[in-house]
């Protein structure tokens, strides 16, 4: 039996606390990512293991989006999510002490298992918020989530510049540290959204989910291609611009500034997702993201356009991702967390898939490789996108009324988890 308890008002300073919270948390995913040249000097590793880092960090968060997120529809969440952060507190610190780099290479995955808060906090954002003011406030806290992934390039290279990449990780656990505090006295206690299942049919349950909502295989497949080209571009930007422009840790990370735009129109597509545009919006950003990689390849060649290239490539991107939360959420009020977990591993499988290929591919043919495979998957996500609109299979409906209102029943022999 769950205690129901009264809904939480969502005030301005929840929502804050959700989007830093989200932003600290995927943050600490990337903040060796433009110091990749100083960790694989410091460790006598080559740079294409060195990028490994980027991608160890992303499994842990597949693991912990998989078997951790899913408890957001089944327990406190104001227990779960300070517990994840002082989890995230430890893993830090035993990165910024790391003798070697198969030792730093677990504590970053263990870092990423507990990343998984960020992905708690942004359907518990979602179940507070009024229907009318879903999308705005989702995108409220995916700004904070995606700041703090650009953002923590900027702080890490400022930092290493002082006192090195080791430094950087140990300003992250006390960072992390304060927001397990924020959370646990800051947001009221919200109760369970779910009952009634056990932790094996929780994770049953999301595999039942994903059979049940083509909406859902369809925006993971647009997912999957989004976050690729994210971790593509951002893994090998840091090589590129030590190679070719020759900058310092410091001036690579201020780069993260030219994603900040991206960042600060996700409000922007959330609205119109809550005004049933959901479809334009979706075809737009996609559309947007081609010419985004014709001006990263010209950015090798002229700094002015690849800020350019940043900016419009990073809006392009957060616009794809909020677009499929957007359609995704509304599927089932009941199972936030779970369709969360669903999208956000086969994401961030694309983003493993990125950080990889961007290691190996520069390697072997520098930038202008990358911005080919780049303009590939942007052409694949569009084609497959045009392909899903057309058959009237690419979302269920431009509303969460009536998403709801033509979800499909529940197969034979699946159990709905009980609302509270």
């Amino acid at each position: 039996m769950t205690t129901q308890l009264a809904p939480a008002r969502l005030t301005r300073s929840v929502v804050l606390v959700f989007a830093i919270t989200a932003g600290t948390s995927a943050g600490a995913l990337y903040y060796l990512q433009p110091l990749l040249n100083r960790v694989a000097a410091d460790l006598h590793v080559s740079t294409s293991t060195a990028a490994l880092v980027v991608s160890a960090a992303q499994v842990g968060y597949l693991v912990g989006l998989a078997l951790l997120v899913p408890l957001g529809d089944f327990l406190e969440r104001r227990r779960l999510v300070p517990g994840l952060l002082l989890a995230s507190t430890a893993a830090l610190g035993v990165s910024a002490a790391a003798p070697s780099f198969p030792v730093l290479l677990a504590a970053v995955a263990a870092t990423g298992v507990s990343a998984a808060a960020a992905q708690v906090v942004v359907p518990w954002a979602s179940a507070l918020a009024d229907p009318e003011q879903r999308g705005e406030i989702v995108g409220t806290v995916m700004s904070g989530l995606l700041l703090g992934i650009l953002l923590s390039r900027v702080v890490s290279g400022a930092i290493a510049q002082l006192g090195g990449w080791r430094t950087v990780l140990l300003v992250a656990a006390a960072i992390q540290l304060l927001m397990s505090a924020a959370v646990y006295l800051l947001v009221p206690a919200t109760g369970r959204a779910a009952a009634g299942e056990s932790y094996p049919e929780v994770l049953a349950s999301v595999l039942a989910l994903i059979r049940r909502h083509a909406v859902l295989r369809q925006r993971m497949l647009l997912g999957f291609i989004g976050m690729g080209s994210f971790s593509l571009v951002w893994t090998a930007l840091g090589f590129m611009l030590a190679d070719r422009y020759h900058y310092s840790a410091v001036v690579i990370g201020t780069f993260g500034l030219a994603g900040v735009a991206g960042a600060l129109g996700a409000p922007v597509v959330g609205r119109q997702a809550d005004l049933g545009r959901l479809r334009p919006v979706t075809t737009a950003v996609w559309l947007l993201l081609l010419p985004s990689w014709a001006l990263l390849l010209w950015g090798e060649y002229n700094v002015v356009v690849l800020v350019v290239a940043l900016l419009v490539f990073d809006f392009a991107i957060q616009g794809i991702q909020l677009s499929n939360q957007s359609a995704v959420y509304a599927l089932d009020p009941a199972a936030r967390s779970r369709l969360t977990t669903a999208y956000m591993v086969t994401y961030f499988l694309g983003g493993v898939a990125g950080s990889v290929t961007a290691g190996l591919a520069y390697q072997a043919g520098g930038w202008g490789l990358v911005t080919e495979i780049g303009v590939g998957a942007a052409v694949f996500g569009l084609v497959a996108w045009a392909l899903f609109a057309a058959a009237g299979r690419a979302v269920v409906a431009d509303s969460p009324i009536a998403a709801e209102s033509l979800a499909p029943e529940p197969e034979p022999g699946v159990r709905e988890p009980q609302p509270c």
